[in-house]
């Protein structure tokens, strides 16, 4: 270990890293120059023995800390090294109780990108360009949609199809009104009126025909779809913030989002994904009954299969650098 740097965490680039953790009841420890979390089983019936488990930080963007849980200042050191967002959050991974950068403890870095910053900020304080901009997040998140929907045997075999007639009838309103918004509001009364089109396509092709959307976390197991709903969506929050943090753009600085929140780029970002690969799985992990546990692996793994950090830095870096001068913006509104 007196050969290893800081430097050696950061080989693997974080928009091709595979792992999120969520822990609880656990201690999180530096031990041997590795970040470990130390829980205690049952041995015997009047003992307990302490079980190590290492957590490969080289190769994970977040961490959350739920129920039960502490962490030492070494292992915080050595997961702030290796570029880790930390969150502390009640049980099931909702809600976030404490974060810097308005929703994770972000690595203290001097030596991140600024270009991006730059390019973000060439945009930022213009309406129509930063107008321009969400609607380019709009259309980016549309063709993920698209991409996993047809791509996916997963989601083909539940029935999320998206050639589906019901999905395409709501995609027709959902591009012209987003083509005329004059104003943020319009876009997001435009993205509720599809996401809530979405909900009712996954309700029906679940046999969940009673859903109703609920942002807090239920008292019972009879409304699982949106306990996995809010769970996943904090697990793409999580994504979100990774790749604003490793790009170097603060989370105030939304197209969409924004008038009341100052960590609301983490939302326009996570958005991204949400509706393609969180929405789907959480209704069908519902109607399978799933664990908490088996829903957050299923998610995890999609996160993986589809890319969905790697498409967060492309979309966020292809609109950060790309042409934002008036010429531009005119065209892309014709």
């Amino acid at each position: 270990m007196d050969d290893f740097s800081p430097s050696d965490l950061k080989t693997i680039l974080h928009s091709k890293r595979a792992n999120m953790y969520y822990l609880e009841y656990c201690r999180v420890m530096q031990k041997d120059g590795r970040v470990l979390y130390l829980t205690e089983a049952l041995s015997t019936s009047t003992s307990r023995e302490n079980q190590y488990f290492n957590i490969p930080i080289a190769n994970t963007t977040v961490l959350l800390l739920g129920n039960g849980t502490s962490i030492t200042q070494a292992a915080m050191r050595m997961l702030a090294q290796a570029g880790v967002l930390v969150g502390f959050c009640g049980g099931g991974g909702t809600p976030l109780y404490m974060a810097c950068e308005i929703e994770w403890f972000t690595p203290q870095s001097e030596y991140r990108p600024t270009e991006y910053l730059h390019g973000w900020m060439q945009f930022w304080f213009d309406d129509e360009k930063r107008l321009a901009t969400a609607k380019a997040f709009q259309q980016a998140r549309i063709s993920f949609l698209e991409k996993v929907w047809q791509n996916d045997r997963d989601l083909k075999a539940e029935g999320f199809d998206f050639t589906n007639p019901q999905i395409q009838t709501a995609l027709v309103p959902f591009h012209a009104r987003t083509d005329a918004a004059k104003k943020q509001a319009d876009l997001l009364l435009t993205e509720a009126q599809l996401t809530k089109a979405l909900y009712k396509f996954a309700a029906h092709n679940t046999n969940a025909a009673e859903f109703t959307r609920q942002h807090q976390p239920a008292k019972d197991c009879s409304n699982k779809a949106n306990d996995f709903l809010n769970h996943g969506n904090y697990l793409a929050y999580g994504l979100a913030a990774s790749c604003l943090w490793v790009l170097g753009i603060p989370h105030g600085f939304a197209v969409m989002h924004g008038k009341t929140r100052r960590g609301a780029l983490v939302f326009d970002v996570a958005d991204l994904i949400k509706d393609a690969l969180v929405l789907p799985w959480a209704f069908i992990c519902a109607k399978e009954n799933a664990t908490e546990q088996e829903f957050r692996q299923q998610i995890l793994q999609a996160f993986t299969d589809h890319k969905a950090l790697e498409f967060m830095f492309n979309t966020v870096k292809q609109n950060a650098l790309k042409d934002h001068s008036a010429q531009q913006i005119e065209a892309q509104n014709l």
